[in-house]
């Protein structure tokens, strides 16, 4: 199993935090947050990632290597101009496995990556999306499923039956990305509304919730939840 961590945003609402720092980088408890993200993915057994960057993503690569430090293999996909999220992956696919897994820079999740992988494997779709029915407990909902598929997903228009939210974590076939433009701006969300139209944009609900450190917010909820589950300052 291979994960792409795309970390290539510009954090613009974390201020001055990641003014000269990108997100990955961001101190909680002493280590920086990608070090919680490789920790959890290693202890499910996956131990290939590919880091998206893009600003100030040099500063990852020089603290984070090729990953034998915190036994992983890191490789890296940098972008010179922003390409959006689905665009970093078109740009990383000679580096990318068949399927392949996705999630956030900013992203920490609970999940069994084994159990999403044998569902998918079942299933002949292009691509899986993770949710989530947070009925907007956590942030806005902006997913609608029915059976097995995503129906419609939004994160600008709030419509009838969004009671899932994407959880962060999705699996695509390298044919998906040949739905991506080479070279131009592209996001997830423009990836995921073409696969919806196509009915291929696959369903899988997690149960247990997911900390983000995209806003000052969730980054001050992260690092009062690793103080509880690790004990000590959270600083």
């Amino acid at each position: 199993m291979q994960v792409a961590i795309l970390a290539g945003g510009l954090a613009t609402r974390l201020g001055k935090l990641t003014q000269n720092v990108p997100k990955s980088l961001l101190m909680v408890k002493k280590k920086p947050f990608l070090q919680y993200q490789l920790e959890r993915l290693r202890e499910h057994g996956i131990a290939d990632v590919v880091l998206c960057t893009g600003h100030l993503g040099h500063q990852i690569q020089d603290h984070f290597g090729d990953g034998s430090r915190f036994g992983v293999n890191l490789v890296y996909s940098h972008e010179e101009k922003p390409l959006g999220t689905a665009g970093a992956l078109r740009l990383a696919k000679d580096k990318l496995q068949d399927p392949f897994f996705t999630i956030y820079g900013d992203s920490y999740l609970s999940l069994d990556f084994a159990a999403i992988l044998q569902y998918f494997d079942s299933r002949d779709r292009l691509a899986l999306m993770t949710v989530y029915r947070n009925a907007d407990l956590y942030d806005r909902s902006n997913t609608v499923v029915r059976g097995q598929l995503v129906e419609k997903y939004s994160k600008r228009e709030k419509t009838q039956g969004m009671v899932y939210i994407d959880y962060g974590a999705n699996l695509f076939s390298r044919q998906a990305l040949e739905l991506v433009p080479e070279g131009q701006f592209y996001s997830l969300e423009d990836l995921f509304i073409q696969l919806i139209e196509m009915k291929e944009l696959l369903a899988y609900e997690v149960k247990e919730r997911f900390y983000e450190i995209g806003s000052l917010e969730g980054l001050t909820e992260f690092r009062e939840h690793m103080e509880k589950a690790e004990g000590g300052c959270s600083c």
